[in-house]
């Protein structure tokens, strides 16, 4: 879908204002369709060659069948042409062609030059290139094309192309149109039109400026008018390009600047007409050249254009004034000028306006002409010099895109002359082979390919050569190399293909050339195109092809357009888009699309139209468990003091974002909510006056609109959040500021009217009044979830559609959707023109089609999938058509690209709705189509749906597709838009159940967690979700899964104990060593079974994971990062846990009959360290523990702290095979260390590190001597807080923040924290 602006409206005003206004205007009644071939003599009609006399160029009239039925040339090759001249300039729309009357020759592919005169011809251009068309198949039926665009001319020239296979180039044609007539009037450089103002002063609100201009010039002004305020407007050639500059007015101050400045086409030089129009309308500007049409709005804020006395054509008024300084005259022709209204050239013409400064005024266009040559990849221009001369001068102008070309070849008596284009520059090489040191090379210029003309002259004689560029003698490059040159008297432009001796480095040039010499001799190219003089192969004489591909521009969103000749590429380098054309974002839409890729937390970049017209902008992304909020910060820092502000001269705050308001506006529209705290801290301010008085304060929102309520009200209501809540310091105010206070009072709450934010000013009013004082906080917006990502519909019968206006993407299109069946087939989406179309469908369960068709038949892309498609899962298709390619990607990663032809149509024309599922008969999709996207633009196919039969708003099952994104045992739960990942029954948390829950252990803290089945099912569940899933009512245990992670320097410890009511239990216990231990005693045995995990000491600081699962006689024990042992029970042991009842982590504190061993010797004075992501089967007792929002069947003791301390990432390298206590095998040889130090130096330096490790270990033994003797306290409560604390939510965050080696700190100075 097409974005419209306001300026569309301004074009149609404006366009009814130039009905009537040329003089080349037809009547709206006349319809420019006249035969205007048939009634032309004979002699209107003109050829390259005859084949006989009865096949003449006159008997070329469509339908005629006089001579031999009509033109047959006498050669049937790619110089042959047909030439018409229609005796006036004629207004062309259409021309048709037949093959000649019954015979075997006709014409299959033609190109149609036109030409003014009969010389400097020019090609009929079609989606920008060269348009060949389509002619016939057999003699006797029509074929008939409607031009594009109509085009100007008296002569027209067919050139065959391709010819019937059976026969030879036969032709018969009929040119459609109706007859042109426009005033004229040559400039020669010198004088100017002056149109006169019937007022000394004008206050212009609307123009329209109408003209058509030819030149050969590359620079020179067309119009301008100034006034003394400052006002201009100018149309003026640069460089062949034209360029507009308005300017409605700028202040002494510098505040408001009005200039503006838009550049439009190239190439202008060219000798043939081109058509202007500028239409305006107060500050929006249409400006079209030939058919291409730019709207933008002018800087600054004025609208009228303030011009005094006259308006120039032609050139600057002789003012004198400094802006018309430098600035050359425009030298060329002009037609059918009009300026609101009045006809310019007519007013010439009946001398009402002043032309004194033409030296000799016609009204006819004097043409200079050139006589261009254009060449191709395979041409060649071969012209005669002087021979066996010791002197070489040649000289030429080129045009070319292209970075390196041949320019010219000669061989001489006894060498070569080569002048090339190398890298943009021009080159010079001579080589003489019959003399030692006899080479000459020199280069002139710099990026000479930018499609300009550039003039290049090169002399060489005995010991001494120069080479010119553009006429520039002080910077022609010179050598005195000795060398003696004797001409061959052969010239090679454009091309060498002979096989000679010497040869060329290059062997072609794709441009144009002019005005070529040689031996200080212009060329005769009118007696080379007749064959007396010279020689040529596929070169065209008498005309320039050249295109600019960069305009217009086809790179979008900033990409830059390089070209060669046949070609352009876009470079998206820093734009945040890709494709061929710079046209897809590189960003997703939304923070809620990067959670949906599985992404956390974080920065992002967000482009929410996508390909649309706004940019990707930086938010923070914050992913809650059920939510996402994007945050977009303004500048405003908090309690900004505001002082001195009245009622009459308010302090006006500006906020500004990190996102533009359009950028903004994309992201509230899309939100399900929005919402931005504000707060006024206020000491004798009032804020809004209430109850009935007008507001001292007030802010602004989106649409510069103000708003009179604040923080925890509504739209229209003037109060405060107290006030809706009636709890007001005063009661007889609805703002606590209102009541005047001398103490500091506060205001505050959230606006979530998401219409009309964000904030982007606030206006204070009360704050001049002595001892008055307020201070305000802004804080970020804040906006939650993304409707246009799950906007969603359900196409429930085959039948089924949805229908929308028609897609609008001419030259470049995109679409993107997700979709979900279990249907095998189904077409997806389809828009139809009268041939054009464009559709996507499931072709098959595994194949995905893109096809349309722009003029240039069908084309289909498809794209194959490994697996199914109708797995009932949701996959996402994006396709992209421009000028370049087309493109098909299915879920990101398979693709096709088709390169698009080099030439054909590139527009899609589209007449019908877009139809989304079945359309005209198509197989009908069955299924769900969520978040489509075309062109950037989201369609609504939710609100469709709720009004169209067989669909259904919405889909449900986000969890097949998404799913896999609830790590750690999280189950996916449904929701109307999206899914959310619930965590309750798992040790972890977040949005994707990958938060590590953890805390720190002081000495003395334990948590006890109750497992008897009845009171479990008692408390476990809260609102519906549990915090700690009961075990189930069975509590006699085969199977135990235990995982979690600890971090400690204290030693011996419990970390895990489960105990039962008899005397069964499990243990994992913390040696005295630092190694851990798993104990069970199921019964059976006389003393428990122990498994001595590690011989590692494991009380390191570092963090370690355990994963420990029993099945009934197996036990699997898995370490860190090795791999799992397994273990089995005795055979005497019992495989069954009796009657569990509690769990411990930290500490044992129980009742009933337990170890001894466990108590004595690793129960005091417990675990000391972080303990994270415990799990016992279905259970996440420390997780409880630190739950506040349930109420589980956990208690703690002691201070217990979340932390995550316990999960960080490992961070000791793994251990050596020597070491590993998972693989106990000798080594084959002792490892002596002096073997990896070189000789001479192993021994020094252990003995000069031992001295300095020495000296290091006192200082640090005495400093903790200091400081502990230095914050000695007995019995009071300390701790030691680090830098930061006071910013971060506990001590324990502020430690881990900043001490980057917290994990290996861990020690007994914990003590010191409460117990």
């Amino acid at each position: 879908m097409q974005r419209v602006d306001g300026s569309g409206l301004v074009v149609l005003m404006l366009i009814f204002s130039l009905i009537g206004t040329s003089a080349a205007a037809l009547p709206s009644s006349q319809k420019c369709d006249e035969a205007l071939a048939t009634s032309l003599a004979h002699s209107a009609f003109t050829s390259s060659s005859v084949f006989t006399s009865g096949y003449a160029p006159g008997y070329a009239k469509l339908n005629r069948r006089g001579g031999a039925g009509g033109w047959s040339p006498l050669d049937s090759d790619h110089y042959q042409w047909l030439q018409v001249d229609l005796g006036s300039r004629k207004q062309v729309t259409a021309i048709a062609t037949q093959g000649r009357y019954s015979s075997s020759d006709w014409t299959t592919r033609y190109r149609l030059l036109y030409s003014d005169t009969g010389r400097n011809w020019k090609p009929y251009h079609q989606d920008g290139n060269i348009w060949a068309f389509t002619g016939n198949s057999n003699t006797e039926s029509v074929v008939r094309h409607d031009l594009q665009h109509a085009i100007v001319a008296q002569y027209l020239r067919i050139i065959p192309l391709d010819w019937s296979e059976e026969g030879r180039i036969g032709l018969r044609l009929e040119i459609y149109g109706c007859p042109y007539w426009a005033d004229v009037i040559n400039f020669d450089g010198q004088g100017v039109i002056s149109y006169r103002f019937k007022m000394k002063k004008m206050k212009i609100l609307k123009d329209v400026i109408a003209l058509k201009f030819k030149t050969a010039e590359s620079e020179g002004v067309i119009l301008h008018g100034e006034g003394q305020q400052g006002d201009y407007i100018t149309l003026e050639l640069r460089r062949g390009r034209l360029l507009l500059q308005i300017n409605l007015g700028s202040n002494q101050y510098g505040s408001i600047l009005g200039h503006t400045s838009v550049t439009s086409g190239s190439l202008l030089d060219d000798h043939h007409w081109h058509s202007v129009v500028i239409e305006r309308y107060r500050r929006n500007v249409n400006f079209t050249l030939d058919q291409h049409t730019q709207h933008f709005r002018t800087n600054g804020e004025f609208d009228h254009l303030d011009l005094d006395y006259e308006l120039s054509f032609g050139g600057m008024p002789y003012s004198g004034k400094p802006i018309s300084g430098g600035r050359r005259n425009f030298k060329g022709c002009m037609e059918s000028i009009n300026y609101n209204g009045e006809n310019i050239t007519d007013l010439a013409r009946r001398k009402k306006l002043d032309t004194s400064s033409f030296r000799n005024l016609t009204f006819s266009c004097v043409d200079t002409h050139t006589f261009p040559v254009f060449f191709n990849a395979t041409s060649f221009l071969q012209l005669s010099g002087r021979r066996e001369h010791n002197m070489i001068s040649v000289g030429f102008q080129f045009r070319t895109w292209n970075p390196n070309g041949l320019f010219l070849f000669s061989s001489l008596a006894d060498g070569m002359l080569e002048i090339s284009l190398n890298d943009g520059k021009v080159t010079a090489h001579i080589n003489v082979t019959q003399q030692k040191n006899s080479r000459v090379d020199i280069a002139s210029g710099s990026g000479l390919n930018d499609g300009e003309w550039h003039d290049v002259r090169f002399l060489a004689k005995e010991n001494f050569a120069m080479l010119t560029v553009d006429g520039d003698e002080a910077s022609a490059v010179r050598t005195n190399t000795p060398i003696q040159i004797t001409t061959g008297g052969t010239y090679h432009f454009g091309g060498y293909f002979l096989r000679t001796q010497a040869s060329p480095s290059q062997r072609s040039f794709q441009g144009c050339m002019q005005l070529i010499q040689v031996d200080d001799q212009l060329a005769d190219l009118t007696a080379v195109e007749q064959g007396r003089l010279g020689a040529f192969e596929n070169v065209s004489l008498d005309m320039c092809a050249i295109i600019d591909r960069c305009m217009p521009n086809h790179c979008e969103h900033g990409g830059r357009c390089t070209q060669t000749w046949n070609s352009f590429s876009c470079s998206c380098d820093g734009t945040g888009y890709t494709g061929a054309t710079c046209h897809t974002s590189v960003y997703e839409q939304s923070c809620e699309a990067y959670k949906h890729v599985g992404r956390s937390s974080d920065l992002y970049w967000i482009d929410p139209d996508g390909s649309g017209p706004l940019g990707p902008f930086k938010v923070i992304c914050n992913m809650t468990e059920d939510k996402v909020w994007t945050t977009v910060a303004n500048n405003l820092p908090a309690q900004t003091s505001v002082t001195g502000s009245s009622r009459e001269r308010r302090t006006v705050l500006q906020l500004n974002y990190s996102a533009t308001m359009e950028q903004i506006s994309a992201i509230t529209s899309s939100a399900e909510h929005c919402e931005q705290h504000v707060a006024y801290n206020c000491r004798m301010s009032r804020l809004l006056n209430t109850p009935d008085g007008t507001p001292y304060t007030w802010w602004v929102g989106r649409g510069n609109e103000k708003h009179f309520y604040w923080g925890g009200s509504a739209p229209g209501i003037q109060k405060c959040s107290c006030g809706i809540e009636r709890n007001c310091t005063d009661p007889k105010y609805h703002c606590n500021c209102d009541a005047d206070q001398k103490q500091w009072q506060e205001d505050s709450g959230l606006l979530v009217y998401k219409d009309h934010l964000p904030v982007s000013q606030v206006a204070v009013g009360d704050t001049n009044r002595p001892g008055s004082e307020a201070k305000l906080t802004v804080g970020p917006l804040r906006c939650q979830g993304d409707r246009s990502y799950w906007n969603a519909a359900s196409f429930n019968t085959p039948s089924s559609y949805l229908h929308f206006s028609t897609f609008q993407g001419e030259t470049s299109a995109d679409i993107s959707f997700y979709f979900k069946t279990s249907a095998p087939y189904g077409v997806f989406l389809e828009n139809l023109g009268n041939t054009d179309f464009i559709r996507l469908e499931l072709k098959s369960p595994t194949v995905v089609s893109f096809s349309f068709d722009v003029g240039n038949g069908p084309v289909e892309l498809n794209v194959h999938s490994p697996t199914p498609l109708n797995d009932d899962q949701w996959h996402r298709v994006s396709a992209e058509r421009n000028v370049k390619e087309a493109i098909l990607q299915l879920d990101q990663q398979y693709k096709e690209v088709r390169p698009a032809p080099a030439q054909g149509h590139t527009r899609l024309e589209l007449y019908s709705q877009l139809y989304v599922g079945a359309a005209g008969g198509q197989r009908g999709f069955l299924g769900c189509i969520r978040s489509l996207k075309m062109n950037g633009v989201t369609l609504d196919l939710e609100e469709r749906a709720k009004v169209t039969p067989g669909v259904k708003p919405g889909c449900s099952g986000h969890c097949t597709s998404f799913g896999m994104y609830c790590r750690n045992g999280g189950k996916c739960v449904e929701k109307y838009n999206g899914y959310s990942c619930d965590c309750s029954a798992t040790a972890y948390d977040g949005p994707f159940c990958t938060k590590d829950v953890g805390g720190f252990f002081e000495a003395g803290t334990l948590i006890r967690y109750n497992l008897v089945s009845d009171v479990v099912a008692a408390a476990s569940s809260v609102e519906g979700k549990s915090v700690g899933t009961s075990l189930p009512m069975e509590t006699n245990l085969t199977r135990e899964d235990v995982a979690f992670s600890f971090s400690t320097s204290s030693t011996p410890s419990i970390l895990f104990y489960i105990s039962s009511k008899t005397q069964d239990y499990m243990a994992v216990v913390l040696r005295q060593n630092g190694t851990l231990q798993l104990r069970y005693n199921l019964g059976g045995l006389r003393e428990p079974f122990t498994i001595d995990l590690d011989q590692r000491n494991l009380a390191n600081g570092q963090p370690h994971s355990v994963n420990i699962t029993r099945i009934e006689r197996d036990i699997y024990v898995q370490l860190d990062h090795y791999p799992s042992v397994s273990y089995t029970l005795p055979e005497a042991s019992d495989t069954q846990f009796n009657l569990v009842k509690t769990l411990f982590l930290g500490k044992v504190f129980e009742t009933g009959q337990i170890d001894p061993v466990l108590i004595e010797k690793y129960n005091t004075p417990g675990f000391v360290g972080c303990l994270s992501r415990v799990q016992f089967n279905s259970i996440a007792p420390l997780k409880a523990a630190l739950s506040t929002r349930a109420s589980a069947p956990v208690s703690h003791q002691g201070k217990l702290v979340e932390s995550n301390c316990g999960a960080s990432p490992l961070t000791i390298p793994p251990m050596s095979a020597a070491t590993d206590p998972w693989n106990q095998k000798d080594p084959d040889f002792p490892f002596n260390e002096e073997r990896v130090i070189p000789d001479g130096v192993n021994r020094n330096s252990a003995i000069i590190g031992g001295i300095i490790a020495v000296v290091i270990f006192t200082i640090l033994c005495t400093l903790v001597f200091l400081i502990r003797y230095m914050f000695r306290h007995k019995g009071t409560y300390h701790t030691n807080e680090a830098k930061g604390g006071e910013s971060s939510e506990s001590a324990d965050t502020a430690i881990i923040g900043t001490d980057p080696n917290f994990t290996e700190t861990i020690d007994e100075s914990k003590k010191e924290w409460f117990i």
